[in-house]
């Protein structure tokens, strides 16, 4: 059985873009794409989505820490909403309050410099997010008995 899964990482000015492998066990960062004043942007997310055949997408839901949701949450709602409407997809929400920092600090650690992290902290926390989403959700896969007593 394969799927592939499209993490997206909504955030106020990029948006963090990663993809699962066919198998739907191992999450790669994809892309960071810009937001514009339109939602021209969600135009491009459906197309990523289309081009890599994403059988599902998971969204970060950006909730704060005592669990309420803000107006990023109530945004990354929307836009989850726009893409099940545009792809006729299911679309998961998960919670990705710390996904940023853990990203930003696993650059740090690598020694990526500051001005180099910027681009790349949205679709490393877009991979944590979709890593986070195939860890908690495998494919039950059948082990068929080679006899057939399975």
């Amino acid at each position: 059985m394969s799927r592939t899964i499209l993490g997206i990482d909504p955030g106020s000015k990029r948006v963090g873009v990663a993809v699962s492998d066919a198998g739907g066990s191992i999450a790669f960062p994809l892309t960071v794409l810009e937001r514009k004043d339109d939602d021209s942007y969600l135009d491009e997310l459906a197309e990523l989505a289309r081009l890599r055949e994403a059988d599902e997408i998971v969204v970060g839901l950006p909730t704060r820490l005592d669990g309420t949701e803000g107006p990023e949450a109530i945004e990354a709602v929307r836009i989850a909403g726009i893409l099940r409407n545009k792809l006729g997809l299911p679309v998961h929400m998960l919670d990705e309050r710390f996904t940023t920092r853990i990203a930003q600090g696993a650059l740090r650690a690598n020694n990526v410099n500051s001005r180099k992290q910027k681009p790349m902290v949205d679709k490393v926390a877009a991979t944590l997010l979709l890593q986070s989403y195939l860890d908690a959700h495998p494919i039950n896969k059948q082990i068929e008995d080679p006899e057939g007593a399975a």
